[in-house]
């Protein structure tokens, strides 16, 4: 009797596990690129000057129709209906977070219209956003860091442990509800078009546009004061994109230089050779975006377990 009863709960503990392995829910998948880049692709405040709206306009670097840059100064005025709102962006992933850059292209720079000798032709600055992979589909906001010009700009949100470190954390990422999901915020000047987290206030002299994220293609503003704009993603490290292009000598003047001969020459960068010009010797320019865990380990504190190693990044393929 013992021994049959012994029997009985081994049949029965193997009918427990068979069917908890029968109904068991799937395994939750990784989330793509496209979808991680929506997910966290900002609520965007540009703001623009009423001297020339269109040139602060977001576009893609190929709006005219080409990727020859040398002549994105001289077709702005007769492709204004191109310049369709569009974000860059790449993805790269460690064993503990998801490293996500968005990269905003604008076809001049411009300090006064017309032309003086502190503009330049193209203009691309972003954000990068460190989101920790912690169970849930899309992991958690901890920071994010700008490019104004020359300098990074560090960044929190509500609730992430993230501290000073090397650097000194310069402010609060504001989140909004968007699409059914609380999204960070950013901002873009006039004319210069530096990066910062957003501070919440209205546009410099009440004119701006709002840009938010689209899972399909952006559109063109309808004007200097548009508040509900959208922008298209597309990932830069495909093969026809800035970075499959990336030596292509018609775009590019050297290396991450996008090419440009109105004011400054070749003045404008792409994200694998952004640089803070004072941040120390180990972060030399680029890491932003082909090492950027490195650089959040040095920029932030208290950041816990985050890896250094690297499971995906297209910048080092």
């Amino acid at each position: 009797m013992t021994r049959w009863r012994s029997a009985l709960a081994t049949l029965s503990v193997a009918f427990v596990g068979a069917t908890t392995l029968l109904f068991a829910p799937p395994a939750q998948a990784a989330p793509s690129d496209a979808d991680l880049a929506y997910r966290w692709a900002p609520l965007h405040y540009q703001d623009t000057s009423s001297k020339y709206y269109s040139a602060d306009y977001l576009a893609p670097v190929n709006y005219d129709g080409d990727w020859n840059t040398l002549n994105n100064w001289e077709n702005l005025d007769a492709n204004t209906s191109r310049l369709t709102g569009t974000a860059y962006y790449s993805v790269v992933e460690t064993e503990t977070h998801w490293y996500i850059t968005y990269a905003f292209f604008h076809p001049r720079d411009w300090k006064d219209y017309p032309l003086n000798l502190f503009s330049h032709e193209n203009d691309m600055e972003g954000q990068l956003e460190v989101v920790r992979k912690d169970g849930s589909e899309y992991g958690a906001l901890q920071a994010v860091v700008t490019l104004a010009h020359d300098n990074f700009y560090s960044y929190t949100p509500p609730g992430s442990p993230f501290t000073d470190g090397r650097e000194s954390i310069d402010g609060t990422v504001i989140m909004q509800a968007y699409d059914g999901a609380a999204h960070p915020t950013s901002f873009q000047e006039a004319r210069g078009h530096g990066a910062y987290a957003w501070n919440g206030a209205d546009f410099p002299g009440g004119d701006g546009i709002v840009f938010k994220p689209s899972r399909g293609a952006g559109s063109v503003p309808t004007g200097g004061n548009d508040r509900d704009a959208r922008y298209g993603l597309t990932d830069l490290t495909v093969s026809d994109s800035l970075w499959g292009r990336r030596n292509n000598s018609e775009t590019y003047a050297e290396w991450g230089t996008l090419r440009g001969d109105n004011g400054k020459a070749n003045a404008a960068h792409t994200p694998w050779t952004w640089d803070d010009m004072n941040d120390g010797s180990d972060l030399q320019a680029g890491v932003i975006g082909t090492d950027p865990a490195y650089l959040v380990s040095r920029y932030f504190g208290n950041t816990g377990d985050l890896s250094l190693t690297y499971l995906r990044n297209p910048y080092r393929a």
